[in-house]
């Protein structure tokens, strides 16, 4: 591994003070072993399972390629009967996944299986519980959410290996300009120095999360996600409450959304040249700006 990675801290519980003053006033990211310990999907949610009750919706589908500069990023690139993925990521290893998927929208009572955790903090956005399936090829690309929220993410029946970064990094860590996602030239598990000098001397984390595990991620937190087996996660939302970072997510959803959906759409190639181009410039002068004179 050639980031500077260090272990997330590992509590089993944890008290709605402790959380506040030592995780989430600081933005540091925790995992919670015992947090899903009485909810009912910890012992019932399983890939046999969804086949039973939810195999014939259709499912769409994204893949590990690189996004066309004129597509929505996370387009679907096919479809099929959600019985039949579930089969395909249970049989044989597939970088094919489902993105936020809603899951409880077909199936309403799987809310009753799940305890969102208001012990800890308010603001949680209860109609948005989104779930992510992947096979044993699957990977998220290095990206943080575009609405800025903190992030609950629980994961089931396999193990996940996930790097971390603190939104600090932004500009060391490529992010193409308009956008939450950094360039895809780059294996953030193991990444070219000489290519992306840049990223050289990034601090992050380094998680590998098991059935059951819940991650917390602050908002603005970057998160890179590999299936190591064919599996599955569920994320729970939450406004960060203050005023500031509530404006700081509208904006986010206006520029990075439907600003950068238009001129992608408008100018295509051009604009994804130019933004990578511009991507290299800002990490260099950022890399430049912390060296020592």
């Amino acid at each position: 591994m050639s980031f500077i990675l260090k272990n997330v801290d590992i509590v089993d519980s944890i008290s709605r003070e402790d959380f506040k003053k030592n995780y989430l006033n600081k933005k540091k990211p925790l995992i919670i072993k015992g947090l899903t310990k009485d909810w009912p999907a910890r012992d019932k949610w399983s890939i046999d399972y969804f086949k039973e009750i939810a195999g014939d919706i259709e499912v769409k589908l994204v893949d590990n390629s690189k996004a066309h500069p004129a597509k929505i990023i996370n387009a679907s690139i096919a479809s099929m009967k959600f019985g039949e993925y579930l089969d395909l990521i249970k049989r044989e290893p597939t970088d094919l996944r489902i993105f936020f998927f809603n899951l409880f929208k077909h199936i309403p009572e799987l809310v009753n299986d799940v305890k969102v955790p208001k012990d800890l903090m308010g603001g949680f956005i209860e109609s948005m519980p989104a779930m992510f399936f992947g096979g044993s090829k699957a990977i998220t690309f290095l990206h943080y959410d575009i609405d800025l929220p903190h992030l609950f993410h629980t994961h089931f029946g396999g193990r996940k290996h996930i790097i971390l970064f603190d939104y600090k990094w932004k500009k060391r860590l490529y992010c193409i300009p308009n956008t939450t996602y950094a360039l895809e030239d780059y294996d953030v598990a193991n990444p070219d120095f000489e290519k992306f000098p840049a990223l050289k001397g990034v601090e992050g984390y380094e998680v590998f999360l098991e059935h059951g595990d819940t991650l917390f991620m602050p908002t603005g937190m970057w998160h890179w996600m590999r299936y190591i087996d064919g599996s599955f996660s569920l994320t729970l939302r939450a406004w960060d409450q203050s005023i500031t970072r509530k404006a700081a997510s509208v904006w986010s959803l206006f520029m990075h959304g439907a600003v950068d959906s238009a001129i992608k759409v408008i100018f295509s190639e051009r604009y994804a040249k130019w933004r990578k181009k511009l991507a290299f410039k800002i990490a260099e002068k950022e890399l430049n700006k912390n060296r020592p004179k």
